[in-house]
């Protein structure tokens, strides 16, 4: 058994914390998830996420944070990680006019300045996709080939969405071979074999799950985030289904 661990993405059950953010929290514990990645903390300050996330045996695996706030607010940025204990942040998807062939070169040097300063704190940077940067330019090549190749691999690591990876029809398996080392954090999450491939629980749907996580941890994954975008159920009955098939896996005992 590797050292990998599994966290949930808070965006999952955004309407829950917006109405009770700590409560929230109680329950991802309760179900037994053993962190949660942040997409915003709740109006609480670092100290007061510290407390709660200590008090209920939480770890914050990670922390998405907005392109322009890396860019203009990054000091702040890694103080709030470094007191909440979190060593990850992601940039989570780029907005529509950075989508271009000249913006995604233009921002390799972004990349490399941001997670320099990320690393030489103690905060490893990684980039989230979506099925947009799989889209080959007229270079023949894929936006997100791009980011992780022109990028130092010390300083820019990725966080592999596997949902969208397949989507594209790409096989996850491959790109986790491929950046080997290089994929400390891995967005877990299923879609449905019908023609609308909608997201699904962990087990229910046909992304090669299995063979993600047994990449994941030879491949040095120390965190696997649970997400799921959308649910048919509520999203509370959607991550107790994909913690009770990492459960059946033996992948967390609780």
């Amino acid at each position: 058994m590797s050292n990998t661990q599994f966290s949930l993405q808070l965006f999952t059950l955004r309407e829950e914390t917006e109405k009770d953010f700590i409560g929230t929290l109680e329950k991802v514990a309760k179900l037994g998830y053993q962190g949660v990645e942040f997409a915003g903390y709740g109006g609480l300050t670092s100290e007061q996420l510290r407390q709660e996330l200590d008090r209920l045996g939480l770890k914050a695996s990670s922390s998405h944070v907005q392109l322009s706030v890396l860019e203009n607010e990054l000091a702040r940025v890694i103080e709030f990680q470094q007191t909440i204990g979190s060593r990850h942040v992601a940039c989570p998807v780029l907005p529509a006019e950075r989508r271009t062939k000249e913006a995604y070169y233009e921002l390799i040097p972004i990349l490399n300045e941001i997670g320099r300063k990320c690393h030489e704190e103690g905060i490893t940077l990684s980039y989230h996709n979506h099925d947009f940067e799989l889209v080959e330019l007229d270079n023949g090549k894929k936006p997100l080939e791009i980011l992780l190749d022109e990028t130092n691999p010390e300083w820019v690591k990725a966080e592999f969405d596997v949902y969208w990876l397949t989507k594209a029809g790409e096989d996850p398996v491959h790109w986790l071979k491929r950046y080997e080392g290089r994929t400390p954090l891995v967005h877990l999450k299923d879609m449905t074999t019908d023609g609308e491939k909608f997201f699904a629980e962990l087990g229910t749907g046909g992304v090669n799950v299995e063979g993600v996580l047994n990449q994941g941890m030879s491949s040095g994954v120390e965190w696997f985030v649970v997400e799921q975008d959308r649910s048919r159920r509520t999203p509370f009955e959607s991550i107790e289904i994909s913690m009770d098939f990492l459960k059946e896996k033996q992948l967390i005992t609780v």
